[in-house]
């Protein structure tokens, strides 16, 4: 298959083709990518075969290979590094539980539709039960089921009554900690999700500020999912379960708004922490950010911004979530998302690499996919306009491409 387009975003840095160079990265692998002007793939196999001009790409094709001419974007696929086919998005997701587990998996099928018809063509799953989300990543990774990859976690832990304890992963004492990685490990887990604090969609569990595991327990949990050669994604709004979960050596932490009883606390010792041992801030910011104010309040949402515009300033490595699943969050939202981090100041190039490589690299898939670049899964997006001029260009999605398969066919 050959796609064609006005400029091809290529994610890789370097200028591919004879008019590369419309937007280059800084050399900190922080932006975007080289532009290839009048660009166009070559797919063959599920796999990018060759990037390049539109006359440099037609000689090496074969005759007669499918064409799909475009006038706007082809660009890498996005990356929501963080969802939760589980729940469904409405004002009481929670509720959704009471549905068998054959009636969710079908549901959780279906969202995981619409995250590829947003443009996702790769999700982190951070939460389900009876590891349901595997059987989704299994369908998506066979062909069965049009979706995007998927990394599932399966049942996250904490503690009894703890977040999202009605997932089935409440454990108490290092053994019991162990032993449910051990468990998730073995049901072929690509993540291990630990609830370091507590959280607002757990009405009766303990506040988000609050922390909930020992040092010792999370310590053997990063243990244990280091032997099996996991990462560790921990779920840290407060302060204190920040600063543990970096102590314990996580890779990824989801949330970080350091909060604590009283407000906020965003400590700089540990942020350059953070940014000096390369641990991953997983922002989880709604499409609906622009509500925050009302619900917060101006002078907390503010604050909750700053911290964000802080953390990228001080050179945190920010990947993009967007919680989906959980109170008022769809699995289209991610486009709508990315225009947050515009308004806090950050550009547009950066942006986009923030959903596109850089979080393929922060998941250990930089040698799959994220960049348009020769061997790497084809992963596509073909969208009308511009998103390095103008970000609103990622809703006008055209067609997507996961691994090869043209969304809808």
């Amino acid at each position: 298959m050959l796609i064609t387009a006005d400029r091809v975003l290529t994610g890789t840095g370097t200028n591919t083709g004879t008019d590369a160079g419309a937007a280059t990265e800084t050399g900190s692998g922080w932006d975007m990518g080289a532009c290839v002007e009048n660009g166009a793939v070559l797919i063959d196999g599920g796999k990018i075969a060759a990037v390049g001009t539109h006359d440099e790409i037609r000689r090496v094709a074969e005759p007669g290979v499918r064409h799909i001419a475009h006038t706007g974007t082809l660009m890498p696929g996005l990356i929501d590094s963080h969802v939760h086919l589980i729940f469904d998005g409405s004002t009481d997701p929670v509720a959704g539980l009471r549905d068998t587990d054959e009636v969710l998996l079908d549901q959780m099928r279906g969202r995981a539709q619409e995250l590829l018809r947003a443009g996702v063509t790769t999700a982190r799953d951070l939460g389900d039960r009876n590891g349901l989300a595997f059987r989704v990543a299994a369908e998506t990774a066979d062909g069965r089921l049009a979706g995007p990859r998927v990394l599932a976690a399966g049942t996250p832990a904490t503690p009894p009554g703890g977040h999202c304890h009605f997932l089935g992963g409440e454990v108490a004492g290092e053994k019991q900690v162990r032993d449910l990685v051990r468990r998730n490990a073995d049901a072929g887990a690509a993540v291990i999700k630990v609830m370091t604090s507590g959280g607002g969609l757990t009405k009766d569990g303990p506040r988000s500020w609050q922390s909930q595991f020992s040092r010792e327990e999370l310590h053997a949990l990063v243990d244990e999912a280091h032997a099996a050669g996991l990462p560790v994604a921990a779920h840290a709004h407060g302060a204190d379960a920040i600063t543990e979960a970096v102590r314990a050596g996580v890779q990824t932490l989801e949330h970080c708004t350091w909060m604590t009883e009283s407000g906020f606390d965003l400590r700089a010792d540990v942020l350059r922490r953070i940014v000096d041992e390369g641990i991953a801030v997983g922002l989880t910011v709604s499409p609906h950010w622009r509500m925050l104010p009302q619900v917060f309040g101006e002078e907390r949402a503010a604050t909750m911004f700053d911290q964000i515009r802080q953390m990228a300033d001080a050179g945190a490595n920010l990947v993009l979530g967007t919680d989906a699943g959980v109170q008022r969050t769809g699995f289209d939202g991610l486009p709508g998302a990315l225009s947050f981090y515009a308004h806090i100041g950050i550009p547009n190039a950066r942006i986009l690499a923030m959903a596109t490589h850089r979080a393929a690299r922060t998941l250990g898939l930089a040698d799959v996919t994220g960049r348009i670049a020769p061997g790497l899964s084809a992963d596509l997006l073909l969208v009308d306009g511009d998103p390095l001029a103008d970000l609103e260009a990622l809703r006008k999605v055209r067609t997507v491409v996961a691994a090869g398969r043209v969304s809808g066919e």
